[in-house]
């Protein structure tokens, strides 16, 4: 049996070449995807601004310890290519470039406590 390790992951990319149509859905949605709506989740939390330059996606990723943060990242990015797809719907495309993930491997994280007085 393999050991799973649980891995927080950012997504983070520029949205490039948006139309019109798209550009006006991520307005309407603006609210629903800002900065107090960030959280780790499997499905993903996406977040951007008006502004409509850069988006992160935050992500749990759940996978084999043995095939590490590159693939946790992978899986993350993967997901988030999929999540921008289907975000825009049909016939709305949303652009973007090249994604970069960064990624915490939860079991591995140590914690400092303080010390009781």
């Amino acid at each position: 049996m393999t050991t799973q390790h649980t891995y927080r992951v950012i997504v983070r990319g520029t949205f490039q070449g948006l139309s019109d149509e798209a550009r006006a859905r991520l307005l309407g949605e603006v609210d629903a995807h800002g900065l107090t709506q960030m959280r780790f989740t499997p499905e993903g939390s996406l977040t951007y601004d008006r502004v409509l330059k850069h988006f992160s996606y935050r992500f749990v990723v759940v996978s084999d310890a043995a095939d590490g943060e590159e693939m946790a990242a992978a899986l993350a990015e993967d997901r988030a290519e999929r999540a921008l797809g289907e975000l825009g719907g049909a016939g709305t495309e949303i652009g973007f470039g090249e994604l970069r993930s960064t990624v915490t491997d939860m079991d591995t994280m140590k914690i400092n406590r303080k010390g009781r007085r």
